[in-house]
């Protein structure tokens, strides 16, 4: 179990499954209607470690411009909040401030990567600095990133998001010696096997990512990763300072005493490339040549998030541009550079065109702080530790129609959580299909018992679930099925 806790972490800074959009799985359930006629749609997201399904969803939300949609957000760490935060900030940065194709970039460098350039680095600095000035200030908040809404944490753990924001604009790059955390977690982890850790990495990639359906990540990718908590490098750049939004702090035993000790807690042996590089709609993606796939994790990566920044932001189907191979180089087309520019004139004629529509739909506008506004979202974080209490508040009783678990708080379904469900209402729980260090047999063993805490919550199996092939197992809450009990 210590084995498995060194490998997976403490901390889940990113999710072991793929991004799905949360609409998609609840098309069937009966939603609420406001007065003025909006569709009411609510999630309850319990441990996701990352906000890649919210990004997903929202992307589409440009198709149902009369739905609300809001989220619940519970997590076991405050710095998984403030990750969320920064994220989705940065996903909202007006396009004069970044293209699509820096904007997906950095998203993923600082979702993925250990070790950042040192403008991201500044980057984050700098939005730390508006993060405190909005958790100290809810009012101001909500006019310069109204968003999210924190009105549900306790004071306490605002002062905690504030001291984490003030961490992350430390200049002091000693605070958090990351390259010599995670080798330390390395060598906790493979003790023995650390002076031959490749061949243990070759072995984790053959044997087990691949074989559960991780192929698409190449093999140097996934080692490069291992050895350095790098996973991302889309641009010529020195990635050596410290990515403070991966430290949190941890109470460990030390001589006998318990103490709280900063450093990376999270996975080293999964990737970070499960989130959002292993599954397309693009499968053009995923062709080989020769038995090899002749793209990566890292391409598929940044296709997933260039589309979903695209829609969010168009409020239209994101297709590729196309690229030209001349004397064996690849050529980017116009429209691809004057993206990523963000200062042509045409792309400035167009975005005005865009924003036009959008306020007269009254979907996006614009903020005070100049961030997009998406005025049919809202993000609430709830307090941590919510998770076991929040069948106990008559508010949330019957309110959301899809609940999701993580494979590391699906304990939290129990009979008493059917109180939170709509009738009809969708459950999706992780598998352990890519948890790298459990074996096979435990894999198919962690679904029936998750199915049967499932049926005893009053919910019944949607579609048949494999735990080595399907990343996730689906339900349907029934109030009947609960009536009869």
């Amino acid at each position: 179990m210590q084995n498995m806790v060194d490998a997976f972490g403490a901390v889940t800074w990113w999710g072991f499954t793929p991004h799905i959009s949360l609409r998609n799985e609840d098309k069937t359930s009966c939603l609420q209607v406001s007065d003025g006629g909006t569709d009411m749609w609510t999630a309850l997201l319990v441990g996701c470690g990352d906000c890649r399904h919210i990004l997903k969803t929202i992307s589409k939300a440009w198709t149902e411009p009369k739905r609300h949609y809001t989220f619940y957000i519970i997590e076991n760490n405050l710095e998984v909040l403030a990750r969320d935060m920064l994220l989705l900030y940065l996903v909202l940065e007006p396009p004069d401030r970044f293209g699509l194709q820096e904007k997906t970039e950095m998203f993923l460098e600082i979702f993925g990567n250990l070790l950042i350039r040192e403008q991201t680095s500044k980057y984050i600095a700098s939005v730390a600095t508006d993060f405190i000035k909005m958790v100290t200030d809810l009012d101001h908040m909500a006019e310069v990133f109204p968003l999210f809404d924190l009105s549900a944490l306790k004071f306490k753990e605002r002062d905690q998001l504030e001291a984490i924001f003030k961490f992350w604009r430390n200049p002091d790059k000693a605070v958090f010696d990351a390259s010599k955390m995670w080798d330390n977690r390395l060598r906790a982890h493979l003790q023995t096997r650390y002076d031959s850790r490749i061949g243990a990495y070759d072995w984790d990639y053959n044997m087990k990512l691949t074989e559960r359906g991780g192929g698409v990540v190449h093999k140097a990718e996934y080692t490069s990763w291992r050895n350095t908590g790098v996973a991302f490098e889309m641009r010529e750049g020195s990635y050596i300072t410290p990515n403070k939004t991966l430290a949190s702090g941890l109470i460990i035993k030390s001589g006998g005493e318990k103490v709280a000790k900063r450093g990376y807690w999270g996975d080293i042996i999964c990737s970070p490339f499960l989130a959002f590089g292993i599954e397309s709609s693009n499968k053009e993606l995923f062709k080989k040549a020769n038995g090899v796939y002749t793209k990566t994790a890292t391409d598929v990566s940044e296709y997933n998030i260039l589309s979903c920044l695209h829609e969010l932001i168009r409020h239209e189907k994101y297709h590729p541009s196309m690229t030209k191979k001349k004397s064996g180089k690849e050529e980017a087309v116009l429209t691809e550079i004057m993206e990523e520019t963000g200062k042509n004139e045409l792309e400035t004629e167009h975005d005005r065109e865009i924003n036009g529509r959008n306020k007269k739909g009254g979907e996006k506008t614009e903020c005070e702080s100049g961030i997009l506004e998406l005025e049919n979202v809202k993000i609430v974080f709830l307090p941590i530790g919510t998770a076991g209490e929040i069948h106990k508040r008559s508010k949330y009783h019957s309110l959301f129609d899809v609940v999701y678990f993580s494979n590391s708080m699906v304990h939290h379904l129990t009979p008493e959580m059917q109180r939170v469900m709509r009738d009809g209402a969708s459950v999706i729980c992780e598998t352990a299909k890519f948890m790298l260090d459990l074996k096979k047999e435990q894999c198919q063993e962690y679904v029936s018992k998750v199915t049967g805490m499932a049926t005893k919550a009053g919910c019944k199996v949607r579609d048949p679930c494999d735990g080595l092939k399907d990343n996730f197992m689906r339900f349907r809450f029934s109030s009947a099925v609960t009536d009869k009990t």
